[in-house]
């Protein structure tokens, strides 16, 4: 299965897993939220696997500009509608590989799977 790496190109930690993957060869396709919008039945998908809490990054502006109701009871139909509306709200990088599923960028977690 290839490496599929998803998130924003101009976030820092985006960046950063991109350089780690491509400094040790791995080959990986790079799908920007920005340009190809977020799949409403991949971000179910990812949410049913690690969490809510561990996909829809409350600590981002975009999440602090919300109104209060649509902050609030978050459970994971609404977090994919407000996802799908507001990729940059996607905790970045995902990655999608043949052993599962990462969510942010640590170098040693990702160093036992890679």
């Amino acid at each position: 299965m290839t490496i599929h790496l998803y998130g924003i190109p101009n976030c820092d930690t985006v960046k950063k897993a991109r350089r780690y993957l491509e400094a040790r060869g791995l080959d990986h396709v790079f799908h920007d939220f920005k340009k190809e919008g977020a799949d409403p039945d991949r971000l179910a998908r990812w949410i049913e696997a690690k969490g809510v809490d561990m996909v829809l990054n409350r600590r981002g502006t975009t999440f602090r500009k919300l109104a209060e109701a649509e902050k609030a009871d978050i459970d994971a139909a609404k977090a994919v509608t407000l996802l799908q509306s507001h990729p940059s709200m996607v905790k970045r990088p995902i990655v999608e590989h043949a052993g599962g599923l990462l969510v942010g960028f640590k170098e040693d977690e990702w160093d036992a799977v890679f």
